[in-house]
């Protein structure tokens, strides 16, 4: 086995939503709901998913404009 390296996730811009009511999304692995509140993400290749809102607090930063 080849010896291990380092590497950092490229940081790659999404446009991101925050839904006021509950909702339901096509994704690439089927069908998702979404609660209100939570966030509406556009991948870089158009595709669409739900993230929990708590998990999007954990994980990302909204830049040029305010998370609400």
């Amino acid at each position: 086995m080849p010896d291990a390296v380092r590497a950092v996730k490229k940081p790659i811009p999404l446009e991101v939503r925050r839904m006021p009511e509950a909702f339901v999304v096509e994704t690439m692995e089927g069908r998702m709901q979404g609660k209100a509140g939570d966030w509406l993400i556009t991948g870089i290749d158009g595709e669409m998913y739900p993230c929990d809102a708590a998990i999007f607090a954990k994980t990302y930063d909204v830049v040029g404009g305010e998370a609400t």
